[in-house]
């Protein structure tokens, strides 16, 4: 049997789905007859889907366990699913399908990032450079990360209080710091994302215990991230612009790209770099610059000390030196 709670996730997904999709969006004719749903109805689903309205109201009330690739593509399709969404449904059908046996431990050991790839951080002296887990906890930064972020690292509702000395959860600050909205000036955005990739990692791994209860912590604490949440978006962070609003270097706009680390499941390695010539490359060399300067070279004691996050080579039991 697929569980209780799975089966609310797939029926969820799929009705808020079909509820964005109207008759004229997916090529059938409207008669201008009221409509008691907002998008398209079950039957006009299992009609682009080729299947019986019947066999689609089973898999939307999550019996989906057993049903076959091609028949989800349809579904996708008449759902006018993205990657993003395709992949989610593939990953609900997927973990419904494994049996409870093969299911993971309920919480995973302790990520580790390996040497080679904090040397390789280390390395990257002109970016900014950091590693996530699906989760958005900060496995790991280069200097340069830890100083542009260092109002994340500095923060105290980013981390777990029972775990100490832990690096931050970006999901954490952006929902329970109050100061989060100053550092992103595109906060409702960067939210929407994060929330969107915390659901499609839900997908990938419904059983994995810190992810589920970093879910409930921030579903019961913010009333912004419960409405979020509910709406089942998913996406996939490939690469695009990130503006800052930083206590030292001022507005900064940066490019990121992404890299998943294909020998550490679940890693992500994140890059920031700034425009050749533009005034946020300025201010990422001033922040390289002040960040590996004395502590004592700031004068101005309004702008908080944030160069111990900052200096490589700092130890902290989140950036471990060993597999």
């Amino acid at each position: 049997m697929v569980d209780v709670e799975r089966k609310d996730e797939i029926r969820d997904f799929l009705i808020s789905r079909r509820a964005k999709i109207t008759p004229e969006r997916a090529g059938l004719p409207n008669y201008g007859e009221l409509r008691r749903v907002p998008g398209l109805r079950r039957e006009e689903v299992a009609q682009l889907a080729g299947v019986s309205t019947d066999y689609y109201t089973r898999l939307e009330r999550g019996s989906i366990r057993g049903v076959s690739d091609s028949v989800l593509d349809a579904v996708a399709s008449a759902l006018q699913l993205d990657e993003a969404e395709r992949t989610h449904l593939m990953d609900l059908a997927r973990t419904a399908n494994t049996p409870s046996s093969r299911r993971p431990a309920r919480r995973p050991p302790q990520q580790r990032v390996r040497p080679g790839v904090l040397r390789l951080l280390d390395g990257m002296t002109g970016a900014v450079a950091l590693v996530q887990n699906g989760r958005s906890d900060v496995l790991a930064a280069n200097a340069l990360g830890r100083a542009l972020y260092g109002p994340v690292f500095a923060s105290t509702a980013a981390a777990r209080p029972e775990v100490p000395g832990q690096l931050p959860n970006q999901a954490r600050y952006l929902f329970l710091d109050p100061g989060a909205g100053d550092f992103y000036p595109d906060w409702r955005a960067i939210a929407a994302t994060t929330v969107a990739m915390l659901r499609s990692e839900a997908g990938r791994n419904p059983h994995d215990r810190e992810l589920n209860e970093l879910v409930g912590e921030l579903t019961t604490r913010s009333g912004h991230f419960a409405a979020l949440w509910a709406g089942h978006d998913v996406r996939i962070h490939t690469t695009g612009t990130k503006r800052f609003h930083h206590p030292v270097a001022g507005d900064v706009s940066l490019q990121f790209e992404t890299l998943h680390l294909p020998g550490d499941e679940g890693q992500t390695l994140f890059t920031f770099t700034a425009e050749p010539g533009s005034a946020s490359e300025n201010a990422l060399a001033f922040l390289a610059s002040w960040a590996a300067s004395p502590p004592t070279a700031t004068s101005d004691s309004s702008i908080p000390d944030l160069r111990s996050h900052a200096r490589p080579g700092t130890p902290n039991p989140g950036k471990t030196e060993h597999d």
